[in-house]
C-alpha cells in the first residue's frame, strides 16, 4: 500500500503538469477553434529561461525561484502572442482549416532548434527551491517539490477561471468562446481576445515548465513528449472542460507511474494511449466535453 501511495503521489504531480498544458489547449480552442501544437515548446522555453534567470538572480534558491516566476510568465505570454500573430492569425484570416496546424508545428521546431543552439543539446539540472528531503504522508515519501507542483498547478488554473468569471476582459473571453460572431457584433474585439488566449495559454505552459523542471532534467527535447501527452489529456477530458483537463491529467499521470513500476517503464505510455483510443471510439467529445451541434 505504501508503494502504491508513493506512485499515486508521483502520478498526481505529473498529471497536474499535463493538466496545466491541456488547460492551455482549451483556452485557445475555446476562443478560436485552433490549437497551438507547440505548447510543449512553450513549457520547454519557460523552463530554460527560468534556469538562466535562477542562476543570475541573487538571494538564495527560494528567493531567486520566486522572483523568476513572473518574468517567465511574461516571457511565455509574449511567445504566445508571437505564435498567434505569425502562425495562427494569417490562417484564420484566409479561413484555412489546416494552415494553423502546420504553422504552429513549424514554429515548435524552430523554437526547439533555437533552444538547442542557445542552451545546447544536453539535459541540464534545474536547482530545486525546496529541500530534497521527503516527508511522509500516509506512509508514503513525498518530496516538497511534488506538493508545490500540485498546489501551483491548481493555483494557476483557478486564477485563470476567476479572471474569466470576475473581470471585464475575462467575460469578453467567455463571450467569444460562447459565440465569436455574436461577441463581435456586441463590440468585442475578438481578434484581441484570441491573441490574449494564446498569450495566456503559453504563459500557463511556461509556468508549468518551471514547476516540473526541478523534478526532472531540463533540455530542448523536454517539451515534445509533455506537449503530446497533454494533448491526449485534453482529448480524453474534453476540449471544452477545465475539470476534464484535471481528471484526464490525473488518470494519465497515475496510469503512467503505476505501469512503469508494476509492468515496465517501456510500457508506461501505453495505458494513456489505449484510453485515448477508447474515448475517441466511445465519446469523441471527451469524458467531460460537450458535443458541438452545427447547422448545415
Amino acid at each position: 500500500m505504501d508503494i502504491f501511495l508513493q506512485l499515486a503521489f508521483s502520478g498526481i504531480a505529473l498529471g497536474m503538469i499535463y493538466a496545466v498544458i491541456a488547460f492551455g489547449y482549451q483556452l485557445t480552442f475555446a476562443t478560436s477553434g485552433t490549437l497551438n501544437f507547440g505548447q510543449g515548446e512553450s513549457l520547454m522555453l519557460g523552463a530554460l529561461v527560468g534556469l538562466s534567470l535562477v542562476g543570475n538572480i541573487h538571494g538564495g534558491p527560494y528567493v531567486s525561484y520566486l522572483l523568476m516566476i513572473p518574468i517567465v510568465i511574461v516571457f511565455g505570454a509574449l511567445q504566445g502572442v508571437f505564435v498567434e500573430w505569425i502562425g495562427v492569425r494569417p490562417a484564420i484570416k484566409i479561413k484555412s482549416e489546416f494552415g494553423w496546424i502546420m504553422s504552429t508545428i513549424a514554429l515548435a521546431i524552430i523554437f526547439k532548434n533555437v533552444a538547442e543552439n542557445i542552451w545546447g543539446k544536453d539535459d541540464l539540472t534545474f536547482p530545486s527551491p525546496l529541500s530534497s528531503t521527503p516527508f511522509q504522508i500516509l506512509g508514503a515519501n513525498v518530496q516538497p517539490m511534488q506538493v508545490a507542483v500540485i498546489v501551483g498547478a491548481l493555483a494557476i488554473m483557478a486564477a485563470v477561471e476567476i479572471f474569466n468569471r470576475k473581470s471585464i476582459y475575462g467575460k469578453a473571453v467567455v463571450a467569444t468562446a460562447n459565440d465569436r460572431d455574436a461577441a463581435g457584433l456586441m463590440g468585442i474585439n475578438t481578434g484581441m481576445v484570441i491573441t490574449f488566449s494564446y498569450a495566456l495559454s503559453s504563459a500557463t505552459a511556461a509556468f508549468a515548465g518551471v514547476l516540473v523542471a526541478p523534478l526532472t532534467l531540463t533540455g530542448a527535447t523536454m517539451g515534445a513528449s509533455l506537449g503530446l501527452k497533454a494533448f491526449a489529456v485534453a482529448i480524453i477530458g474534453g476540449l471544452t472542460s477545465g475539470m476534464g483537463a484535471i481528471v484526464g491529467g490525473l488518470i494519465l499521470g497515475v496510469a503512467e507511474t503505476a505501469t512503469g513500476y508494476y509492468i515496465s517503464t517501456g510500457y508506461k505510455e501505453v495505458p494513456g494511449l489505449l484510453l485515448l483510443l477508447l474515448v475517441l471510439a466511445i465519446k469523441p467529445s471527451g469524458l467531460f466535453g460537450k458535443a458541438a451541434i452545427k447547422k448545415v
